[in-house]
């Protein structure tokens, strides 16, 4: 019996990890696009530990991040906004603290 394993993500952070060692992702890269299109100045991250602010947030990094040019297939191509990527994929300089 062959028995497929999932792994699951439990506290992992980094984007490309996530993707790069098959972790079990629903993909929400989708919401890029709409975060592009909102017309607030502002937006905030408002939801209760452990909920993917930070993978959200390393998610935009390799994805606005020119320095990741190269590596956006590998990273993106599976997921929506790989597919649909808006004009800013790739444009900006990203400061990583």
């Amino acid at each position: 019996m062959n028995t497929k394993r999932i792994k699951l993500p439990y506290g992992i952070s980094n984007f490309k990890r996530l993707v790069r060692d098959k972790y079990y992702y629903i993909d929400k890269t989708k919401y890029i696009e709409q975060i592009e299109n909102n017309p607030e100045p502002y937006i905030f991250f408002l939801r209760p530990r452990r909920f993917g602010k930070s993978l959200f947030v390393s998610q935009l990094r390799y994805y606005y991040g020119v320095e990741h040019k190269d590596q956006f297939d590998n990273i993106f191509g599976n997921y929506y906004i790989g597919k649909h990527p808006t004009s800013g994929a790739n444009k900006y300089h990203v400061l990583h603290l």
